[in-house]
């Protein structure tokens, strides 16, 4: 599994939050997204990396600044997580 964070410049509230979610939901086959307007990035969960100019065009699209993109692997963590 793979974590991407997603530095993104424009959001401002809660909505804007959920907007990004939804739009990277609808883009990429991914377990999970959450975006914070607070820290400007949306952390995302998935099997394999996304594609970064993808990545770009799904921000730009939603009318918000792509400011940069990282990535690493990605364990579980939490009870079940340490049976593994």
């Amino acid at each position: 599994m793979v974590k991407t964070t997603v530095k993104i410049e424009g959001m401002m509230c809660e909505n804007c939050e959920k907007h990004m979610n939804e739009a990277f939901e609808k883009s990429f086959d991914i377990k999970e997204v959450n975006s914070s307007h607070d820290n400007s990035e949306s952390v995302i969960i998935s099997e394999s990396a996304l594609d970064e100019e993808k990545i770009r065009e799904v921000v730009a699209d939603t009318g918000y600044t792509f400011k940069g993109v990282s990535s690493e692997e990605y364990k579980k963590k939490g009870l079940f997580g340490i049976f593994r």
